[in-house]
């Protein structure tokens, strides 16, 4: 069976799948039985391309027209439809899997809430990295999915290619997981970091994140902890059941964090850390996102630099640390990537 997968966003996710699937053909093949075809690529800024050929595009070359900044329009393929509108090409696409990498808004979830539907509607599977539809409506997409008969998969929403959904499922099955406690966003840990280690204080921190491309130019939704919310709220309601809104996340950004406060929580042998964290008590789940001073022999504590990891308390494991890349063009395409074996897997065993 040859699954066919159409891409909504053209940005740097994108390019990192786009990459993994060329790279790993033979491997993906010879060692899973995937094989796959890239039927349309489409963007709102980029133009779309997409083919009913049976062949697909190529992929080195759309790679390299990508690359060198391109209209997707002017893609040279045989018998190409493009200039299709996102929801024309997840209607029309050849299609079994669409892969939802655009923009993340976390207050409405839009574009990607409504791609998400489109795609669920049609039958077909969904993949995705963006937090905006997982965050604010996971229940009723999951609903959706299963109403139609289809998958829907967001490994990468919460901590890009490292692996968390996935070991919830599988790997931490039958444990009842209490607490799950965090660092969530890298861009905020590279900055107390560098507070910390290099005595820099956070103007000048933030500004060297910018530089280096880990914040925004409006860092806002990193510094004040929106970004971690959003994945606190998933945590919370995939992971533990929970039914939780921005409205029920207490949260503190880490703009009143001074060198002082860094300084002197290392002489008591303390490390500030932005935590998220969601916690089971009884039947009443909570959440919430603040800077927290943290032992150094908590393992949450020597997580340095860009990196994001988690800490799941459990009944039966005990607490289960897992840390990894946060962030990336090969770590988030590697995402999606579990995600499509997950379905391709599933296929295979009816």
């Amino acid at each position: 069976m040859v699954l066919r997968i159409a891409i909504v966003g053209c940005g740097v996710v994108c390019r990192g799948l786009l990459k993994i699937l060329r790279d790993k053909r033979t491997f993906l093949m010879e060692n899973y039985g995937f094989e796959f075809i890239v039927t349309a690529v489409t963007d709102k800024f980029k133009g779309s391309v997409m083919l009913d050929n049976g062949a697909g595009l190529d992929i080195d070359a759309f790679i390299e027209h990508i690359e060198a900044q391109k209209p997707i329009n002017e893609f040279p393929a045989e018998d190409a439809i493009t200039g299709l509108g996102s929801v024309d090409t997840i209607q029309r696409a050849p299609a079994d899997i669409i892969v939802e990498v655009t923009f993340t808004d976390v207050k409405t979830g839009e574009p990607a809430t409504t791609h998400v539907k489109e795609a669920l509607k049609a039958k077909k599977h969904v993949v995705t990295t963006n937090k905006g539809p997982t965050a604010l409506f996971h229940r009723e997409l999951a609903q959706l999915a299963k109403v139609n008969g289809v998958q829907f998969r967001y490994e990468g929403a919460v901590m890009s290619g490292t692996p968390i959904f996935n070991l919830m499922e599988f790997c931490l099955a039958g444990n009842d997981i209490v607490e799950i406690k965090g660092i969530l966003n890298g861009t905020t840990n590279f900055i107390l970091t560098k507070m910390e280690e290099d005595k820099m204080p956070y103007e000048e921190a933030l500004a060297l994140a910018q530089k280096l491309g880990y914040a925004e130019a409006d860092p806002a939704g990193d510094v004040e902890g929106f970004d971690a919310m959003a994945k606190v709220i998933q945590l919370a309601n995939i992971g533990m059941g929970g039914d939780l809104t921005e409205a029920d996340v207490e949260r503190e950004g880490i703009t009143g964090i001074t060198m002082e406060d860094v300084e002197k929580a290392k002489a008591e042998g303390m490390r500030y850390k932005l935590i998220g964290c969601t916690r089971k008590s009884g039947d009443k789940i909570s959440a919430y996102v603040r800077p927290e001073k943290l032992p150094l022999s908590d393992p949450l504590a020597g997580v340095g630099g860009a990196v994001n990891a988690l800490t799941f308390k459990t009944d039966l494991s005990g607490d289960v640390t897992i840390q990894g890349a946060g962030a990336g063009e090969i770590e988030t395409g590697y995402a999606l990537l579990i995600d499509m074996l997950a379905i391709n897997r599933e296929l295979k065993s009816q």
